[in-house]
C-alpha cells in the first residue's frame, strides 16, 4: 500500500527513530509540510493519508478515491471531516494518551513560574539588580507555595485526570467543574461556583461551539484577583481580549498560555503585542516532548498495522 504523511515536520525535527513507521508494509512519502495548493495531488494515489493539522475536507476525501485510512497524528480529529470519510466508508483513527505526561508537567511549568514568580527574578538578574543587592538574596516579588492552594479543572478527560491527579502530590485541593451544559455530576461544580473558589484554574476541555469564549468577562470577573489561568487546551475557550484587560488591570494575577486563538498567530495576537510581566506564552509545545512524540509514531505505526491485520484500533469515524 502507498502511504503519505502530510506534515511530518510537525511531529518530527530529526530527533525520532522512524522505523516503526519504515517497518510496516507499505511504500511512504513524507512531506515536510503541504500547502493546501499541493493537497491535491499529494493524496492523490495514496491508500493511506497521514495528517496532524492539514486539513482533509470533504471535497478532498471524495477526490480521493483510493484512500482507504485515514490517520490523524494526534488526538483531536477537528480537521478532518468525519462525516465525509464515513460517507466514503473510510476509517480514521487517531493517537491517544501519547502526550499525557508531557502536557502534565507543561502545566505546572507554568503553574510554578507564575507563582514563584520565575519570568520576574530572570529580568531582574538580567538588569543586574540582584548582583547590587546589599542581602545574599533579592526579595522583589512575593513567592507562593502550591500546597494549600485551590485547583479548578475544567475538562476531567484523562489529561484532566492526570493534573488533578499531580496536584494531589503537591498538596493542592483539587475542585472539578460540571461538564458544560452536560448532566450534573456528583461532586462536580457549576462553573460560576467553582470559579471563586480557585487559585488556579486548569483548561482541558476540548474546543466546542459550547466552549468556545467558555472564559470570558463574566468568568474573569469572578475569580480572584490573585488567581492564575493556565490553558493547554485550545486558544478559542478563552476570551483573549478579555484576558488582556483582566491582566492589564490587576483583576488577574496572571496566565499562563501554550494556545492562542489563531496558531500560528501570523496575523498578529493582541496578547503577544503586550510585553505583560503576570502573561506567560508558550508556542503550543506542551503536548511536545520528544519522548510524547515518539510514542505519538509509534501510535500511528500501530493504527496503521492493525487497519492491515483487519482490525481497525482507536477508531473515530
Amino acid at each position: 500500500m502507498h502511504a503519505v504523511f502530510l506534515d511530518w515536520e510537525s511531529v518530527d525535527k530529526q530527533d525520532l527513530d522512524q522505523r516503526c513507521l519504515l517497518d510496516l508494509p507499505v511504500s511512504w512519502q513524507f512531506h515536510a509540510s503541504t500547502p493546501a495548493a499541493q493537497l491535491a495531488a499529494r493524496v492523490t494515489g495514496q491508500q493511506i493519508v497521514v495528517s496532524n493539522k492539514v486539513v482533509l475536507d470533504a471535497a478532498t476525501i471524495q477526490a480521493a478515491r483510493e484512500l482507504r485510512l485515514i490517520c490523524v497524528a494526534a488526538t483531536g480529529t477537528n480537521n478532518i471531516d468525519l462525516s465525509a470519510a464515513t460517507a466514503r466508508q473510510i476509517p480514521v483513527c487517531n493517537v491517544r494518551g501519547y502526550a499525557t505526561a508531557s502536557v502534565v508537567q507543561h502545566v505546572f511549568m507554568l503553574m510554578l513560574n507564575l507563582l514563584r514568580q520565575q519570568p520576574a527574578y530572570q529580568r531582574a538578574i538580567a538588569a543586574g539588580r540582584w548582583q547590587r543587592s546589599e542581602h545574599f538574596c533579592l526579595l522583589e516579588n512575593t513567592i507562593e507555595e502550591l500546597g494549600g492552594k485551590t485547583l479548578g479543572i475544567v475538562g476531567l478527560g484523562e489529561l484532566g485526570q492526570a493534573v488533578a491527579r499531580m496536584a494531589e502530590h503537591f498538596g493542592m485541593h483539587v475542585l472539578v467543574a460540571q461538564r458544560h451544559n452536560g448532566e450534573p455530576q456528583p461532586g462536580r461544580l457549576a462553573l460560576e461556583e467553582l470559579l471563586p473558589r480557585v487559585d488556579v484554574l486548569s483548561l482541558h476541555c476540548p474546543l466546542t461551539e459550547q466552549t468556545r469564549n467558555l472564559i470570558g468577562v463574566h468568568e474573569l470577573a469572578l475569580m480572584k484577583p490573585s488567581a492564575i489561568l493556565i490553558n493547554t487546551a485550545r486558544g478559542g475557550i478563552v476570551d483573549e481580549q478579555a484576558l488582556l484587560a483582566a491582566l492589564v488591570e490587576g483583576r488577574l494575577a496572571g496566565a499562563g498560555m501554550d494556545v492562542l486563538h489563531s496558531e500560528p498567530p501570523q496575523e498578529g495576537n493582541l496578547l503577544l503585542e503586550h510585553a505583560l510581566p503576570n502573561l506567560i506564552i508558550t508556542p503550543h509545545i506542551a503536548w511536545a516532548s520528544r519522548q510524547a512524540r515518539q510514542r505519538l509514531i509509534e501510535g500511528i505505526a500501530q493504527n496503521i498495522q492493525a487497519y492491515l491485520n483487519g482490525q481497525p484500533r482507536n477508531l473515530v469515524a
